[in-house]
């Protein structure tokens, strides 16, 4: 695991942006939008904020049509930005496409920020299906990551939901979760986990940790059994995490 230590401070502004399903066209339509234009409006109202994240984290579903052209686009549209940017895994993503990605600046392969006291862990639930896995390999490391850390406070980012949100993406939701769960109520420090996946922006606590799910930049799912949209314009999750412990989210919609 790479970890990319930041300076030490009081506190530290984070972004999330996930599920962004580009397609090899800048103007291709996902679910009656697009997503490319729609991105594009998110990273211009990043960039022209006074105060710039420290850092910017991708929850997966980066591409929409597996394309070599969509991560370029990616790479195109996330250069203005001066802060790092780091990379999780979803579904839609291809691994040899990531892994060219982040050798384009502002890109980085990290997969662990170290902010003062907090450590935030980006897990890769990719599996062979839509849905998430987290198999005993995985958990084997995130246990050993916990042993071998001084961080006083754990945060992990993750593309798929590890509960179920009462929509159709429950469908392909985290298959082994119920493990994953036991190795997080042996390690009283991991305070919360933010995903992807589910287009839906909500929070809720379980077994004292705390869920957040980050909205799509793209379009957003109903909270139903069947499949349906809704084009809300591009959203993302604006964090700060403090050296004392305390955490805050916002969910941002951007004007188009």
């Amino acid at each position: 695991m790479t970890v990319l230590q930041l300076a030490d401070k009081a506190h530290y502004q984070i972004v999330q942006i996930s599920d962004c399903h580009l397609l090899a066209d800048v103007d291709g339509q996902y679910q009656g939008v697009k997503p490319g234009r729609y991105l594009e409006c998110a990273i211009k109202a990043i960039a022209s904020n006074k105060q710039q994240p420290d850092a910017l984290i991708l929850s997966g579903d980066l591409s929409q049509d597996h394309s070599t052209q969509s991560y370029q686009l990616l790479a195109r549209l996330l250069a203005p930005l001066s802060c790092p940017v780091l990379v999780l895994p979803g579904n839609h993503d291809d691994y040899d496409q990531l892994n060219w990605l982040t050798g384009q600046a502002p890109l980085l392969a990290a997969t662990a920020l170290q902010l003062a006291n907090w450590q935030l862990l980006l897990l890769d639930t990719k599996g062979d299906t839509p849905a998430g896995v987290f198999d005993v390999s995985r958990r084997q490391a995130l246990a050993q990551r916990f042993q071998h850390s001084n961080a006083s406070h754990f945060w992990l980012f993750s593309h798929h939901h590890p509960l179920p949100v009462g929509s159709a993406i429950d469908k392909h939701g985290w298959q082994d979760a119920a493990p994953f769960w036991r190795l997080l109520a042996t390690e009283p420090r991991v305070r919360g986990l933010a995903h992807g996946h589910c287009h839906h922006a909500y929070s809720k606590q379980h077994q004292a940790i705390q869920l957040v799910g980050c909205p799509a930049s793209s379009v957003q799912f109903c909270q139903q059994d069947s499949w349906h949209t809704l084009d809300q314009g591009p959203m993302y999750c604006q964090w700060q995490f403090k050296a004392d412990g305390q955490v805050n989210w916002q969910f941002i919609t951007v004007k188009r």
